[in-house]
């Protein structure tokens, strides 16, 4: 048994690192598409008045083009009647063709100093601003101030815009202009460094001797007004193709071009404007349509840089699709989320009201003897305690424990407290190790009662509880009956989240499914059915891990009802360790699947058999598998939301969702008179145990999908939970 543990222990640890793969591949999904919107740590510092005496004289009145040759910084002027137009904030998808069209239909080249994390958003915009002979340069990857930041930030935002640049055009440049920058006067003590660590790096800096601060949108005629230079005088022109909306300056452009043509200047590009210094008259040609020409600050990219850049981009472009696709998936996963909450409450009191009536009776009162079938394997630590709740119980009973080949001396430990109990009516049947569903199938068969309940080795009944369970028997069309599963070592923390999970979650949704008449599961650990029900359905099933939902499902479509009883509990020792906690859920959930599949043609039944598959096979597939798997977009998304967007909007609509669900965990615990006290862990319950829960169904889904197998898994038990009396 341990060994076939151990071998399928390690067939699954594949499919445990896929899944969290397939979580990690999302989170740097979100973590891309965050820090491209360029709302990482929210700097928006921009640096003013600061003192300028380490910045040498003739840096500050010279031209707008710095160069380092030889470590001495060297400024170059645009000539007179030449204008280099510069765009910075680009690439946009809305502004940036417009600009681009403008541009090749007055045969005008301009330079674009552009934004990283714009070019990887848009590469083929890109591509055709080069493809036009347009020169490009870099404009940082996330537009911060750099006068702020770090060597290594600065260092960073170049070489991030460079690999952007090589993904989406197969370029690199020489060029750099940064952000919040302008003419060289504005270059103070902080910024001054950074521009001397550049021009060691071999990148020239551009500035601007005139700005039309069409970003301020003041209208058409002004921003031609403010970009004209003084008469004959040359400029480095700026303009604005992204940022925001650009209508102005796309109407003002080809004006400012006509006017400028008009008085006699030309255009050229940063390149054009230094080679026509050099004397060398190279860069100043005027763009042919349908031709691309290398600017003389591009370079080709190569090796790693051009491959890194087409990963980025194409990183980039699975980012720019998932995260609307998940955008959407997230409303409707809120909405179905939201609906199972109201549906759940309001049809929840709806049957608390029906079943609490003073006029409410399922018929005569049922009377006869029951028989109990106890399955067990290894349970020498609760077997005990198991029996001594049964024999207090008030409705006459006969005891089967069904020793499922244990080797701890389970049957010797139940055969010595029945004794010491004074229990007569108490059969222990030993058998060869095969299951649990070959276990209760023993027990049916060897049942002398024509109502089964059936119960687990770990658990325990309050003395009315089969009383209360058997009741529902009064109506000939009930064929099996969900009790009320309580958790009963719930002093842990992990024991208390579990604790309101079985109250908020599984106890609430038994009420709502109950009225619906398609209750999916009876609990293993609380269960009765009619015997011939049972048997003319084949018995329990060995097809599936989820014995229990597998034979409720079927009951369903042999058309038998089944209904809850919430007076009906039992106190069951859930998992104490996260471990345990795991191999259980798992096993519930690809369980729960497994007989979902097999059930599939419940779907095209027909008449009064038919509507679990109407009805209550959508709603589990829904509530119990699509939505679950889908939830964890509610907490990426919050996540996301809190570290790129804004962490007070987002928190707050953490917390109206966690108060919600609050709400109705208060009213689950006043239907099953619980303590509130308990609720004071559901915060810390959203933030661990449910992530949990969601790499669980994550990880069932994977097995299902890869056609994997999961044993039967034996947890460990410690014997705990005692007569309900010391448990309440």
């Amino acid at each position: 048994m341990e060994r076939a543990a151990g071998r399928a222990a390690a067939l699954q640890r594949p499919r445990v690192i896929l899944a969290l793969l397939l979580l990690l591949a999302l989170t740097c999904v979100m973590l891309l598409d965050g820090y491209l919107r360029a709302e990482v740590g929210g700097d928006q510092r921009v640096r003013t008045g600061a003192s300028s005496s380490d910045v040498p004289d003739e840096v500050i009145d010279g031209g707008p083009i710095l160069t380092f040759q030889g470590g001495q910084a060297t400024t170059v002027s645009v000539p007179d009647k030449t204008i280099a137009l510069t765009f910075d904030d680009g690439p946009d998808a809305t502004w940036t063709p417009k600009v681009l069209k403008i541009l090749e239909k007055y045969d005008v080249p301009g330079t674009f100093f552009l934004v990283g994390s714009m070019v990887s958003r848009y590469p083929d915009i890109v591509e055709d601003m080069v493809d036009q002979g347009n020169e490009v340069g870099v404009h940082t990857f996330t537009h911060v101030d750099l006068s702020y930041q770090s060597e290594a930030r600065v260092t960073r935002e170049i070489e991030q815009t460079q690999l952007a640049l090589a993904g989406a055009a197969g370029i690199t440049t020489t060029l750099f202009r940064a952000p919040y920058s302008s003419e060289t006067d504005a270059i103070d003590n902080y910024s001054w460094p950074v521009y001397e660590k550049l021009g060691e790096d071999g990148y020239t800096s551009v500035f601007i001797d005139t700005d039309s601060d069409d970003w301020k949108r003041p209208g058409v005629s002004k921003i031609i007004e403010w970009a004209t230079p003084e008469d004959g005088e040359g400029a480095s022109v700026l303009f604005h193709d992204a940022g925001g909306e650009r209508a102005q300056t796309i109407a003002a452009l080809p004006k400012y071009i006509e006017k400028m043509k008009a008085k006699g200047y030309t255009f050229t590009t940063i390149s054009g404007v230094m080679a026509e210094q050099r004397g060398t008259g190279a860069g100043a040609a005027p763009l042919q349509q349908g031709t691309s020409r290398l600017q003389a600050a591009h370079h080709r990219a190569t090796g790693a840089t051009l491959y890194e850049g087409k990963a980025l981009i194409a990183a980039v472009a699975v980012a720019e699709w998932t995260v609307p696709a998940l955008s959407a998936g997230l409303a409707v996963v809120g909405v179905a989320v939201l609906g199972r909450f109201g549906m759940m409450l309001l049809l929840a009191r709806r049957h608390h009201r029906q079943r609490n009536r003073r006029r409410f009776s399922w018929g005569p009162p049922v009377t006869r003897r029951v028989s109990v079938i106890v399955p067990a394997y290894n349970e020498k630590e609760c077997i005990a305690n198991t029996l001594r709740s049964l024999a207090h119980s008030t409705h006459p009973i006969e005891v089967i424990v069904v020793d499922d080949g244990s080797t701890d001396g389970t049957a010797e430990i139940a055969r010595e407290a029945a004794r010491s109990l004074g229990m007569t009516d108490v059969r222990v049947i030993r058998q060869e190790n095969a299951g649990k569903p070959a276990a209760l199938n023993h027990g049916v068969r060897s049942a002398r009662c024509d109502i089964v309940v059936m119960m687990d080795g770990d658990t325990v009944f309050e003395p009315d509880t089969v009383r209360h369970l058997v009741q529902p028997f009064a109506d000939p069309a009930v064929g099996a009956v969900a009790g009320n599963a309580k958790v009963g070592n719930r002093s842990t923390v992990i024991g208390a989240w579990q604790h309101i999970e079985y109250v908020m979650g599984f106890n609430l949704d038994r009420r709502m499914y109950d009225l619906l008449r398609c209750m999916p599961t009876i609990p293993g650990a609380i269960g009765a059915f009619r015997r011939e029900a049972v048997l003319d359905a084949g018995g329990m099933s060995e097809d599936t891990l989820a014995e229990d939902t597998d034979i409720t499902i079927a009951l369903h479509r042999a058309g038998w009802r089944v209904v809850y009883q919430e007076h009906a509990r039992a106190w069951t020792e859930a998992p104490g360790s996260l471990k345990q906690l795991w191999s259980q859920r798992y096993r519930w959930s690809y369980g729960t699947m497994q007989a979902l599949w097999k059930h599939r043609g419940s779907l095209t039944d027909r008449g009064p058999s038919g509507r679990f598959g109407r009805v209550g096979m959508p709603l589990v597939v829904i509530f119990q598998i699509v939505t679950p798997v889908f939830a964890p977009l509610i907490d990426v998304f919050t996540a996301y939301s809190m570290i790129f967007i804004d962490f007070r909007a987002a928190l707050g609509a953490w917390l109206a969702v966690l108060g919600v669900q609050v709400c109705c965990a208060a009213y689950a615990f006043r239907l099953d008179r619980e303590k509130y006290r308990y609720l004071l862990m559901m915060p810390l319950q959203q933030l661990a145990y449910r992530q949990l829960m969601y790499l669980v169904l994550i990880h069932s889904c994977v097995t299902a999908l890869t056609g994997g197998r999961l044993r039967w898994q034996k947890l460990k038990r410690t014997g705990e939970v005692g007569t309900p009396a010391g448990t309440v």
